[in-house]
């Protein structure tokens, strides 16, 4: 057996003293900025202190999590088990699901609408007014046919809208791209009400994914659960794991039905592994960091997390419409929105901003003591705004 390679001893830094000064400098201004950071969905509360070491180590989990490769230097052992946490809780069928850590949100949707056209080569894909902006760079890159729908006022899907436009395109089978908590209102559209359109128009051949980037690591623990997970009807699902969940580096989960995945693996003789992801080698850090956080929270932790956010969410919205500010919220969401607010507030707080409104967002990092310096901000802007 060979030797293993010692760990590597500590050795004087090579940068210059104005390097050094310049990265202690660049970590005290992001220690600043990560405390104001309320209007976009990074959780920052976690502790993976436990994994330093690994960052000594090339850690690549190329290919399949499920297949073992020549390449050795992986995590495959810890992805696999924090997938099959994931794929249980999105309710997948227990002999037909796959999946693999990604690099976010926007990877999982890529991967989703690319089985979604092996599947259908000659589908069209819905999606809405409000889906993430990312989509319609996806679209672009697998060259698929698309309709955008109309949206509610609260950012969710018009379903009237969805069921009229496919009555004219019934010749091509239908890829829904449902959201499953929208970039600025955290709006959920509802796989139920898709597929009893689906059903009443009498379209057999369809497809679902479900954009869950930004409500997936909470909504299985929500009362009444949103319909949007396998059970539902989906056939992939994309989860981000820097959001709700927590990561020091973005990345995701993404979830298929394995009949889908079947239709575009392919094998690899040089890493004796089968390519059926998007990016051929991936990050193997990733993976331990979503596995420790299913470790360490586990079921209960993440629906206590999430019970906390929306107690929080509750707590804003009342203390803005206190403050006199028109604040408001989708049901069940931790996207708390409002007015938009000056260029100086958005950068004050951080605060994302689009089409007259901003939102703060109650990731579990967030405490009372943040939301009321915003709202004192905010309110005090609007009656300095009112005055004559």
């Amino acid at each position: 057996m060979a030797t293993p390679l010692p760990k590597p001893a500590p050795h004087p830094s090579r940068l210059s003293k104005a390097d050094q000064a310049r990265l202690r400098d660049f970590y005290a201004r992001i220690r600043r900025d990560a405390s104001t950071m309320a209007g976009y969905p990074s959780a920052m509360d976690y502790d993976y202190s436990e994994l330093k070491d690994l960052l000594d180590y090339s850690l690549n989990n190329v290919g399949d999590p499920f297949v073992d490769s020549t390449s050795k230097v992986d995590s495959r052992e810890f992805e696999r088990e924090a997938l099959e946490f994931w794929a249980r809780l999105m309710r997948a069928p227990e002999d037909d699901w796959w999946g693999y850590i990604t690099n976010g949100g926007t990877e999982g949707n890529l991967y989703g609408l690319y089985l979604a056209r092996e599947r259908y080569p000659k589908g069209i894909v819905y999606f809405s007014q409000d889906t993430h902006y990312s989509v319609t760079k996806n679209l672009h890159f697998l060259n698929l046919r698309n309709i955008m729908i109309r949206s509610q006022p609260n950012g969710e899907l018009d379903y009237d809208d969805l069921r009229e436009t496919l009555k004219v395109n019934r010749d091509a089978p239908p890829i829904i791209f449902a959201n499953i908590g929208t970039t600025m209102t955290e709006a959920k559209d509802d796989l139920g009400k898709i597929n009893e359109i689906l059903d009443e128009l009498a379209i057999p051949n369809r497809y679902i994914h479900s954009d869950a980037a930004m409500c997936g690591g909470f909504a299985p623990f929500l009362e009444p659960r949103p319909r949007f997970d396998f059970a539902d009807g989906a056939d992939s699902i994309a989860i981000s794991g820097h959001k709700f969940i927590g990561s020091p580096m973005p990345c995701g989960i993404v979830l298929a039905r394995k009949s889908h995945v079947n239709r575009i693996a392919s094998a690899i003789a040089y890493i004796g592994n089968l390519d059926t992801t998007i990016t051929g080698s991936r990050n193997g850090h990733t993976p331990v960091i979503m596995w420790h956080a299913v470790r360490a929270l586990g079921e209960d932790g993440l629906r206590e997390r999430a019970r906390a956010s929306l107690a929080l969410a509750d707590y804003t919205e009342q203390a803005f419409r206190r403050a006199g500010v028109d604040a408001w919220r989708n049901p069940d969401a931790i996207t708390v929105v409002f007015p938009a607010v000056s260029d100086s507030l958005q950068r004050k707080w951080q605060l994302a901003t689009a089409k007259g409104i901003s939102h703060v967002i109650l990731m579990p990092h967030i405490t009372r003591d943040h939301i009321e310096a915003i709202v004192a901000d905010v309110a005090a802007e609007l009656r300095e705004n009112e005055q004559p």
